[in-house]
């Protein structure tokens, strides 16, 4: 006899917060899209970083305030530099300016090689392995960022654009991978303050340029760059962190195909942008992909 497995509270407790995740991440394309208006790309990413260190610092001091005992230690430090670096510094400034140079269905699918990136370096370097299912539902799931991608793109694709994808791309699973050991260690949201400060600290050369883009941007836009900082990035990040914790990063890693389809159901119902047939099949094939990655198998008994 055969029966399924049934999720245990820890999982659905994991699966809900990815869930929050990928929703926050979703929602941040269509804000960007607004806040991208009067707000360049160095400027955006400090904006939004700023903000959700201000706010993560809060919880921490009023909720979480962390110990000596909590505190990283020194062999924490390198990969929390790269975490925050990477991930939350280098990641935002490039996607921000590769989408300035690209259309977004190329950049896309140019940035989502990520995942397949994290399954594989999680594999070699975390020693979780090459499960039949991740393999299965990462390709799934790719196949339906480029049905998306097609759908979406205008053919405009600029070398330099080409570039700071991948490069966005790179980072983004250098990111993830440093970030998963850390989390055997460090709470959660005390790994994504200091990784979002780290992201912060980087991308203050663009202070200037956000003091004066602040001064002419309007209050909707500043109200659209809060909400990236307070949503997408500091509850984002710290749902995803929980969620890492306690799944592995090539399994979340592939969570993140979801992503897109969210975008493309709030631009359709937000902005009023409907999605082509072929961007709804790819979308399917993405939540398929999701689905199939993150599945617990069957059980005999």
């Amino acid at each position: 006899m055969t029966t399924v497995v049934e999720a245990s509270p820890k999982t659905l407790l994991v699966t809900g917060a990815a869930t929050v995740s990928v929703l926050l991440w979703g929602s941040s394309f269509v804000a960007i899209r607004h806040a991208g208006t009067e707000f360049s790309a160095g400027s955006l990413s400090l904006a939004r970083l700023l903000v959700g260190s201000i706010l993560l610092g809060i919880y921490l001091y009023f909720r979480e305030r962390p110990t000596r005992a909590s505190w990283p230690t020194r062999r924490d430090w390198p990969p929390l530099l790269a975490c925050g670096l990477l991930w939350f510094g280098v990641y935002n400034l490039t996607l921000n300016a590769a989408e300035r140079r690209l259309d977004a269905g190329t950049a896309a699918m140019l940035v989502h090689i990520a995942p397949l990136l994290i399954a594989l370096m999680a594999g070699l370097t975390l020693g979780e392995g090459f499960p039949r299912q991740l393999i299965i539902g990462s390709l799934i799931a790719f196949g339906g960022v480029v049905l998306i991608g097609t759908a979406t793109s205008t053919g405009r694709a600029e070398t330099w654009g080409v570039i700071l994808c991948f490069v966005a791309a790179i980072s983004y699973a250098v990111g993830v991978v440093a970030q998963k050991p850390l989390l055997t260690r460090l709470p959660a949201a005390l790994v994504t303050w200091l990784a979002c400060m780290i992201g912060t600290v980087a991308c203050l050369p663009y202070a200037p340029t956000l003091a004066s883009e602040v001064s002419t941007a309007s209050a909707g836009t500043i109200w659209w760059v809060i909400y990236l900082g307070a949503f997408p990035t500091a509850l984002g990040f710290t749902t995803w962190a929980y969620a890492l914790r306690r799944s592995t990063a090539g399994r979340m890693g592939v969570t993140v195909y979801a992503v897109p389809v969210v975008a493309i159901a709030l631009a359709w119902l937000l902005l009023g942008e409907t999605p082509a047939l072929l961007a709804l099949i790819g979308g399917a094939l993405c939540l398929g992909g999701v689905a199939v990655s993150r599945s617990t198998g069957r059980k005999s008994s």
